[in-house]
């Protein structure tokens, strides 16, 4: 019964992100690779492991996979119970952990990469939770259905603390019935967040101390979903228009240029991305073409 509840979730999931309307997508590129992730049957999250280790998540059911971008080769390493799900996720080499977005069931999972344990399994409010970003302080996740983040509080050695809700202000705050907060980044070492709004298609900058937050100006992202900032630069995924478009972000990061649309004839709905060096790697959530195989798509991140 468990089992059909999630699927179910899983897939009124994937029926609302299917009512967005797509954007016409740029000019394909040639693909550059794509790895398989052997027996999955759906995707959504990836994050960059040890040099060229990836993990990734099975949406529908909370498995993860580690692969390797340089070899090519992606195995299940962690079965999730019936009752779980996997979206966002992000890895911290110090303490070894994988935190994982957990989508409808409004929790956040937090895993032993090294033991391939779960450490904790943590209760952040109804709603959708989407993505993670990590700071010095923790882990912040979004709520697609909520106008708040939530920050679990890691410490050096990787203890995990009782969770802090953000109330947001200013335009991320706007959670009405369409899908809204959804990726997540930090930059200046967690001084500034980024959030991406798929129901608006923005992307704002949010003050981890007291919520507020702001557009950033001149950037129009249709479809975005999962963000990845460094430095000056911010990577937007864009699931339904089969891209993802590369920003050069101003000094204070009010406003931006979209500088390159990225593109392979080889995306089918990706979500999120992962950056290695001058690599990006994508993976492909297929919410409007399922397929038999769940891939990972490199692409040029260009930077």
């Amino acid at each position: 019964m468990r089992r059909t509840v999630q699927r179910r979730t899983a897939i009124a999931f994937i029926a609302l992100m299917a009512l967005l309307t797509p954007s016409l997508p740029a000019t394909a590129a040639p693909p550059s690779g794509v790895i398989v992730l052997d027996g999955a049957t759906s995707a959504e999250g990836i994050a960059a492991g040890r040099g060229t280790t990836f993990y990734a998540g099975e949406l529908a059911t909370g498995d993860i996979f580690q692969g390797d971008i340089r070899t090519g080769i992606a195995t299940e390493i962690i079965d999730g119970p019936d009752d779980r799900m996997a979206v966002g996720m992000k890895f911290d080499a110090g303490s070894n952990l994988l935190f994982v977005a957990g989508g409808a069931g409004g929790n956040a999972y937090v895993y032993n990469t090294a033991t391939l344990e779960l450490v904790e399994e943590i209760p952040l409010a109804p709603g959708f939770i989407n993505d993670v970003a990590l700071t010095p302080d923790g882990a912040w996740f979004t709520n697609s259905a909520a106008a708040e983040l939530y920050l679990v509080p890691v410490s050096h050695r990787g203890e995990l603390g009782d969770v802090v809700t953000l109330p947001l202000s200013g335009p991320a705050a706007d959670a009405g019935d369409q899908f809204n907060l959804n990726g997540i980044a930090s930059a200046k070492g967690g001084r500034v967040l980024f959030v991406s709004h798929s129901g608006n298609g923005e992307i704002y900058t949010v003050n981890p101390d007291t919520g507020t937050s702001a557009l950033v100006e001149g950037v129009s992202v249709p479809n975005v979903d999962g963000i990845l900032v460094q430095g000056q630069r911010l990577w937007a995924v864009q699931n339904f228009s089969d891209q993802i478009s590369r920003i050069d972000l101003a000094n204070n990061f009010s406003s931006g240029v979209v500088e390159d649309v990225i593109t392979s004839t080889s995306f089918n709905t990706p979500a999120t991305a992962a950056l290695f060096g001058n690599t990006l790697a994508a993976v492909n959530a297929q919410f409007l073409l399922p397929d038999t195989e769940y891939e990972v798509v490199l692409v040029p991140a260009r930077l």
